[in-house]
């Protein structure tokens, strides 16, 4: 309220809206009067009227005077529409600047709380037809969802309530709910759960009202000790992947990688892979290690196996054997200058020695390995890739280490 008066007449009685009043007098440099005399008493305010109370909803604060704030909120399942809190105006005629604001039950929506309630739409009233509702509740990784029904009731075989574990209506279906029996308890094996609710355009029910609750998944068994190789990733809980990866010299026998499973109980979707060293394959590298089969373990009897080394075009291999310990004679390693057994032969080792070497001049040289009935030992043989010119090297320190000293 604002006013301004001047001159001789008395205003008329002036009634403040506010419990506030700020009085401004004013004169210039000219004429002078008698000024003014005013009282003033108060006088109680009426108030805003009491808001209306959202169905489904919280008020909060219980005092309607001017400037005073009324704040509202909703049960849980149910979204505010509207202003959450309003205030009481003042004026001649008391008001609230904003309407009182609803509290609905939304038609689908994203849930991230740890703990949460999700209705039908119109929840305790009857659902509207031709629904098409989607929540989908989202948790920390490693967290799954407890589902609870509180009440459910749906038009039998024609309205449908599916949970499905994952983000996707096509994700893994938990169950699929219609009619008036109260769904039993559910755990969603995974930190992304889809609820999905569709009615059709004919009799319509209460619908139904659930609460869901984080708990935490176990994770997948631990898969060490990995012998002869590493794990690449240690985080085993529910959606993650593994890695496994062998040691020079070895392969992998199974499933490189690994997923935990989601489920209530914990498993890979393959069995642990493991290590081993073969009896032959063909490998193209610059360098390596080949290990006696089943190394550190000694070979088995009775093996014949066989290794093709290739190194880049225009360059030899060298050979040189770190540990040989075979059965003199029976069990021996025979390596070949070349891609088969035509080829012209670098020698044939065996026994208890060690330091044994052998140059190709082939980019490709061929090894074979053979064991009888009985004893076991072991081998380790390193290959390196030389160019011609080093290898020519090599070959004459040797040649002149053995006749120097032999």
């Amino acid at each position: 309220m604002f006013c301004v008066f001047s001159g001789t007449t008395a205003p008329a009685l002036l009634n403040s809206t506010s419990n506030q009043l700020l009085l401004h007098f004013q004169s210039d440099i000219s004429v002078v009067a008698a000024g003014f005399h005013l009282e003033y008493k108060t006088v109680g305010l009426t108030t805003c009227p009491e808001p209306m109370i959202p169905a489904n909803g919280i008020k909060t604060g219980d005092r309607y005077m001017v400037n005073e704030v009324v704040a509202f909120s909703c049960e849980p399942g149910y979204t505010l529409q509207g202003h959450s809190h309003i205030s009481c105006m003042p004026g001649t005629v008391r008001r609230w600047n904003y309407p009182p604001p609803l509290c609905i039950a939304r038609c689908g929506g994203v849930l991230t709380e740890m703990s949460g309630v999700i209705l039908s739409p119109g929840f305790p009233g009857n659902y509207p037809g031709n629904l098409d509702c989607t929540w989908q509740i989202t948790l920390p990784t490693g967290y799954g969802a407890h589902i609870q029904f509180q009440n459910f009731s749906s038009e039998d075989n024609h309205d449908f309530l599916e949970v499905r574990a994952g983000p996707q209506h096509s994700s893994s279906l938990i169950g699929q709910f219609t009619g008036s029996q109260l769904p039993p308890p559910l755990l969603s094996t995974t930190h992304l759960t889809i609820i999905h609710f569709y009615s059709d355009h004919s009799e319509n029910r209460p619908g139904f009202k659930l609460t869901y609750q984080a708990y935490q998944l176990q994770n997948c068994q631990d898969p060490f000790p990995f012998a002869n190789g590493d794990i690449i990733n240690s985080d085993y809980s529910a959606g993650q992947s593994i890695t496994f990866q062998c040691y020079p010299g070895y392969i992998l026998i199974g499933h490189t990688v690994l997923t935990c499973l989601h489920g209530i109980n914990r498993k890979w979707n393959h069995p642990f892979p493991r290590c081993e060293a073969p009896c032959g394959y063909n490998v193209t590298a610059e360098n390596g290690t080949i290990y006696s089969p089943q190394y550190p373990n000694e070979y088995p009897n009775s093996q014949d196996c066989s290794w093709l080394i290739t190194v880049p075009h225009g360059h030899g291999v060298y050979i040189n054997f770190t540990l040989l310990q075979t059965e003199p004679v029976t069990d021996y390693i025979a390596v070949w200058d070349g891609p088969d057994t035509s080829s012209p032969q670098l020698g044939v080792f065996s026994g208890n020695t060690a330091l044994e070497t052998a140059y190709s001049t082939s980019p490709k040289v061929l090894i074979r390995f053979h064991s009888d009935f009985s004893t076991g030992g072991f081998f380790i043989l390193n290959f390196h890739e030389l160019s011609h010119r080093v290898l020519k090297i090599k070959q004459v320190l040797s040649h002149l280490y053995l006749t120097l000293f032999h």
